[in-house]
Order: structure tokens, then C-alpha cells, then sequence
């Protein structure tokens, strides 16, 4: 399905559908204006969130990091999320797709294993040494470019949490609806452009939806330091 066949219609009553992140990332910084003033970060997921959460950082003038987390894919259908991994040792597990695919705990380990070196190998390169940013008693705004599972987010929280955090907010251009309401019973608040009933892949969603780099988080997180 192409981004023109997702003309439906955004919570606000807009179009739903987007040209690239950094647009998405502007129009979603307006639904998040009343977090301006706390004491926040703004905490992309790498890699496709980060150029989403650089935009609303700069727009509610906030420290902008990243939050390293690792979706755990069934092994014959990668795209489909069976959980997910983050710093900290944190894994979240999707219940329901574990008991549907009848998966072992030893073949989630595995799996496990092997996302746990990609997550490492992240951290290293974008944190380049020095420790995340101290989470402790301050708001985590927790954004991705679009959420369909809700498990990768879901870790993020979890993660948050466990660094110290007082408040989290999930924030998203566009989320399947059913991963909205489960993430509302997580989080202390959700915000979306458009949740809508029929959900595929989140790049259907862009009309650019082209890969994000490590080099390009790496610029996009250096240039928020600077700032």
C-alpha cells in the first residue's frame, strides 16, 4: 500500500501521512507543547525515532538523547515483534504472539542473544563512552517514528523507569490503535497523531521513510549538545 492510500484522517483532523521524519516530528512537537518548562529529556529510538525526537527537542527546548532498545523478532518473520530488549538488561515479551507461534523459551534466548550484541554495538556508537543521560526524578518523552506492536516502546518504558524516571510520555506520529491502548496503561501519557484502525507497516505512512544512519543519529545528537 503506498503513503497516498493512507490519506485518512489524523486525531486532530488533519491528513495522516507524513514526507519524511523531520516533518512528523514537527507536527507532533505541537501536540507536546504544554511539556515545555519541566524538567525533561527527550529520548529518541534509534534509529528512525531520533530524527523524529530532534525536531521536538528543539521545538520544547530540551537535552535530546537516545534510548537503546532492540525488537525481538519471531525467527522465520522478523517484522513480527515477540518482544524486545533494552539497556539495563530489560526484556519485554509479547504474550500473545509467544503462545500463537508456540516459541520456546530457548528460542527467545537466542534470539536474545544476538539482538543483545546489536544493542551494545549501539550504545557504543552513539554514546561514544559517556553515560546516558540521568533520568532521575525528571520526565522521559519517549519518541519513535511510529509504533505497530507497542513492544519496542514497552522496553523503552521499563528502561526509563529503571533509570529513575518521574513521569514518562510515549510520543508518536501515528501508532496502531490497539499498541496506543495498551502503551496508556504503561505510560503516564500517550500522545499520537492518529491512531488508526486499519495499521500496516509504518512506513506507509511517509512518503520518505529511507533508512536512518548511525552517522546521521550521531550528527542529529552532537548538534543537540551544541545547541
Amino acid at each position: 500500500m503506498s503513503w497516498r492510500s493512507r490519506l485518512t484522517r489524523a486525531e486532530d483532523g488533519g491528513v495522516l501521512y507524513f514526507a519524511d521524519r523531520r516533518e512528523a516530528g514537527r507536527r507532533l512537537a505541537s501536540r507536546l507543547s504544554h511539556l515545555r518548562g519541566e524538567d525533561l529529556v527527550v529520548l529518541g529510538l534509534p534509529r528512525g525515532g531520533v530524527p523524529v525526537a530532534a525536531e521536538v527537542a528543539e521545538s520544547i527546548d530540551a537535552p535530546l538523547d537516545v534510548l537503546v532498545v532492540r525488537k525481538l523478532g519471531v525467527p522465520w518473520q522478523p517484522e513480527l515483534a515477540m518482544g524486545a530488549i533494552g539497556e539495563g538488561d530489560v526484556r519485554v515479551l509479547n504474550r500473545e504472539v509467544v503462545a500463537v507461534y508456540g516459541i520456546g523459551e530457548g528460542t527467545i534466548r537466542e534470539v536474545e542473544a544476538q539482538e543483545r550484541v546489536e544493542l551494545q554495538r549501539r550504545v557504543d556508537a552513539y554514546r561514544e563512552g559517556e553515560p546516558g543521560s540521568d533520568l532521575t526524578g525528571r520526565t522521559a518523552v519517549i519518541v519513535d517514528d511510529g509504533i505497530a506492536t507497542g513492544s519496542t516502546a514497552l522496553a523503552a518504558v521499563d528502561v526509563a523507569r529503571a533509570r529513575g524516571a518521574r513521569r514518562i510520555v510515549v510520543a508518536a506520529p501515528v501508532a496502531s490503535r490497539r499498541a496506543a491502548e495498551t502503551l496508556r496503561a504503561h505510560a503516564d501519557e500517550v500522545v499520537c497523531l492518529g491512531t488508526p484502525e486499519d495499521f500496516g507497516a509504518i512506513g506507509t505512512f511517509y512518503r520518505d521513510f529511507s533508512q536512518t544512519t548511525d552517522e546521521e543519529v550521531r550528527a542529529l545528537l552532537a548538534a543537540s549538545r551544541r545547541s
